[in-house]
């Protein structure tokens, strides 16, 4: 039996036309991908009206003044209300932390929360994510075979990088895609 093709670190690019609104446009990291589930982080959708800094103060963990324009991230729609931080391997909690890729992990309690603002105990990039998109048994390979998604390597600038709103283009053209030639219909030749 051949070996399950894992796009676990790597980036979904969706196509124009994916039939559901809620990922127009996304550019989703996966952070986990077996062949009876798949989770992903969204990393383009920053949540309207709030800063890092009002989560953390709100949480009552440090919240340094640099801080207030960071954005935090809609990761997906499924349970919104709970909190991971994306982030790089040189912050780890032995209990806590998933290794995701290559210099990438995750973390989803408040000790990170405490340190992710702090340069000299924290990781050394980080960002606040609340939800994630989800998929059951082969549906996110369905979705892949039906051409709802681009497959790109991870890449760490794009994936801590603040411009939200010109990831998909910027992952597009890594993929030497032109948008304005993307149809919304998908096809098979």
């Amino acid at each position: 039996m051949p070996e399950f093709p894992s796009l676990t670190g790597r980036l979904l690019v969706a196509m124009p036309g994916i039939g559901d609104a809620r990922f127009e446009h996304a550019v989703i990291l996966i952070c986990a991908h077996t062949p009876d589930h798949a989770m992903g982080l969204r990393l383009d959708r920053p949540a309207p009206g709030v800063d890092l800094r009002d989560v953390l103060a709100k949480l009552d963990a440090p919240a340094p003044e640099d801080t207030r324009h960071r954005a935090v991230l809609i990761g997906g729609p499924v349970e919104r209300e709970r909190g991971m931080v994306l982030h790089t391997d040189d912050w780890m909690s032995d209990d806590a932390t998933i290794a995701i890729a290559d210099g990438l992990a995750m973390t989803g309690t408040r000790e990170v929360l405490s340190v992710m603002t702090d340069r000299n105990s924290g990781p050394g990039r980080s960002v606040l994510v609340l939800g994630y998109a989800g998929w059951g048994e082969g549906q996110l390979d369905e979705e892949l075979s039906e051409n709802a998604w681009l497959i790109a390597d991870g890449d760490m600038d794009l994936i801590f990088d603040e411009d939200h709103e010109g990831k998909w283009n910027r992952v597009l053209a890594k993929l030497g895609v032109d948008a304005s030639f993307l149809s919304t219909q998908a096809g098979r030749a």
